[in-house]
């Protein structure tokens, strides 16, 4: 008998982890992969940081560690924490209780639940996102009940931000309308703006009655700074108006697989953040009833322990300034072999990813001939890179500028 799935019609692999699926499978010692979103050591390893191996040694040896279920709204100390290390511990919202927050699923999972609470409660139903953004956004909002609008962020011909065509655009979105902002580290351009040009923004959108909705997923990975890299909410939450953050613990802890983040909602009053935490729970429970406890576990401990936590600070800047490095290496790289072009935007840009402005057929050309894998926007994990690597793949953009139009 025929499958009741017969129709089911094969789905295409997704534009990213498709690039890991290809590059599997390709036999060659010389192949590089330069799509993973993922930290790799200078020996293209992954990495388990040592505080994250500490803690969780602690939590073994607790006897009062249990594996009970954790509250919709997950690990409370977590939540504490997460929230003042996003907003600053003297944050007036932290200190005046105007933040609900609730443990999520990573990143994704954070964004899912907000962009839920907000297709319920909220009067206006379109966000506007980065043009170009991270593949999963328009996907997680559309899933999430909003209608999915862009805004002009990168200048392909600068290789930097459009700051003019940023503004018209939010100038022209309907009032009311959700913005969404990359905290830091934008993905996959790696353009951020100037805290002057944010400033620009933050009056534009307050002035609009836009809603601000952050998503935070390299945290202290792109400076090396923490606090540098929250400077963009916190100049939004200073104001003492109301945004969303979306954090992720995947890249500057390292815990990729343990799937740890959270969703934050910075309200006007104490009273509305515990009305909004309330309803927070019923989109919560069912959709995954509550969160896991193991990672967020891990976060708490190395967040409240003062020792912990500056070896925490001590591992993620060494992890910042190596993708630094390898901005510089690939850089000096370029110009030493005198490829065509100014590639001085890789080392403006920062964060883990960098758009080389190479097209899709350079692309296709260098995973061809070089056996280099990347999206075909031309998107590179720096992280991927290593001192040994770069000349590779310096060697493939020379040949692909010089050789494909």
């Amino acid at each position: 008998m025929d499958s009741v799935f017969a129709n089911v019609v094969q789905a295409p692999e997704d534009p990213i982890l498709g690039v890991t699926v290809a590059y599997n499978k390709d036999p060659s010692p010389a192949k590089l992969n330069l799509g993973v979103g993922a930290y790799r050591t200078e020996e293209g390893k992954p990495i388990v940081l040592n505080v994250v191996r500490k803690a969780e040694q602690l939590l073994v040896n607790d006897p009062s560690h249990l594996k009970e279920y954790l509250p919709i709204l997950g690990l409370a100390d977590f939540n504490k924490l997460t929230a003042k290390l996003i907003l600053g511990a003297d944050s007036p919202a932290v200190l005046e209780n105007r933040i609900a927050t609730a443990q999520c699923l990573s990143g994704t999972g954070s964004l899912r639940v907000g962009s839920e609470f907000l297709a319920r409660h909220y009067h206006q139903h379109t966000i506007y996102i980065p043009q170009p953004t991270w593949g999963n956004h328009p996907k997680v909002f559309t899933s999430g009940g909003l209608n999915v609008k862009s805004y002009r962020y990168y200048d392909p011909t600068t290789r930097g931000l459009d700051l003019q065509g940023l503004l018209e655009d939010l100038n022209a979105a309907d009032a009311g309308s959700v913005v969404l902002f990359h905290a830091c580290a934008h993905n996959p351009t790696g353009v951020d703006p100037t805290p002057e040009q944010w400033e620009q923004i933050r009056q534009l959108v307050r002035s609009k009655g836009l809603l601000p909705f952050f998503d935070s997923a390299y945290q202290g990975f792109a400076s090396g700074s923490l606090d540098e890299d929250a400077q963009s909410v916190r100049m939004f939450v200073a104001d003492g108006g109301e945004c969303f953050i979306a954090q992720s613990y995947a890249k500057n802890m390292g815990l990729y697989g343990e799937r740890v983040g959270a969703l934050s909602i910075v309200c006007k009053a104490a009273d509305v953040a515990s009305r909004v935490e309330s309803q927070l729970k019923l989109v919560v429970r069912p959709m995954y009833s509550n969160p896991p406890i193991h990672g967020a576990s891990i976060v708490a401990k190395v967040l409240k322990d003062k020792d912990l936590y500056d070896e925490w600070t001590a591992e993620l800047k060494g992890m910042a300034d190596r993708i630094i490095s390898m901005r510089q290496q690939l850089f000096d790289a370029l110009t030493a072999r005198g490829t065509p072009g100014d590639w001085s935007h890789i080392i403006k840009q920062i964060g883990m990813f960098t758009f080389t402005g190479l097209n899709a057929e350079q692309v296709s050309f260098m995973r061809n001939e070089y056996h280099i894998y990347m999206t075909s926007d031309g998107r590179i994990s720096m992280a991927g890179l290593s001192s040994r690597t770069v000349p590779h793949l310096a060697d493939a953009i020379h040949a692909a500028v010089t050789r494909v139009a």
